[in-house]
């Protein structure tokens, strides 16, 4: 395989599966310029592998995006402090319903750990197996399995109105 044709290989992938990889950088980061950043970096790790895994790059890109997330919230986490309210003069009063549930949800999977986040992101969100999720984050089915069911835990507790998340 030539370097044009991995080249144009790679820029097929990243046109075609860029909302994707944004929705999950998302949903990891909680922040849109933070996903946006998050889907840059994993990308420019994948490029120097891409003759590799150009036959099935997902499961290599998933992998990349959930341990940069973690990698990324451990060198931040002492910079930001989450607050459970929001602020002076902010209101949800006029906001539509799904924006609120939607917000709640993001909220949810923030308060979540990050691996937990990455189990629940992976699983429900991107709907992954349980074998396929622990293979993108390396780590066994049973943690998968444990942190699933400590992360809807959580949600539960926070979020009674999504009951049904299973």
């Amino acid at each position: 395989m030539s370097a044009s044709a991995d080249r144009a290989g790679f820029e097929e992938y990243v046109a075609a599966r860029r909302r994707a990889l944004l929705r999950t950088a998302y949903l990891l980061t909680g922040d849109h310029a933070d996903a946006e950043d998050l889907v840059q970096t994993a990308l420019i790790k994948v490029v120097p592998h891409w003759r590799k895994i150009a036959d099935d790059p997902e499961p290599y890109v998933r992998r990349v995006l959930a341990r940069e997330s973690v990698s990324r919230w451990r060198r931040r986490r002492w910079r930001e402090v989450a607050t459970e309210a929001m602020p002076e003069g902010a209101s949800s009063s006029g906001l539509a319903e799904h924006v609120v549930e939607r917000d709640a949800v993001r909220q949810g999977l923030l308060a979540l750990a990050p691996r937990q986040r990455a189990v629940v992101v992976l699983r429900y969100f991107d709907d992954l197996t349980e074998r396929e999720t622990a293979d993108v984050l390396g780590i066994a089915v049973g943690t998968v399995k444990s942190q699933a069911r400590d992360a809807l835990a959580v949600l539960r507790r926070r979020l009674p109105s999504l009951d049904a998340l299973e």
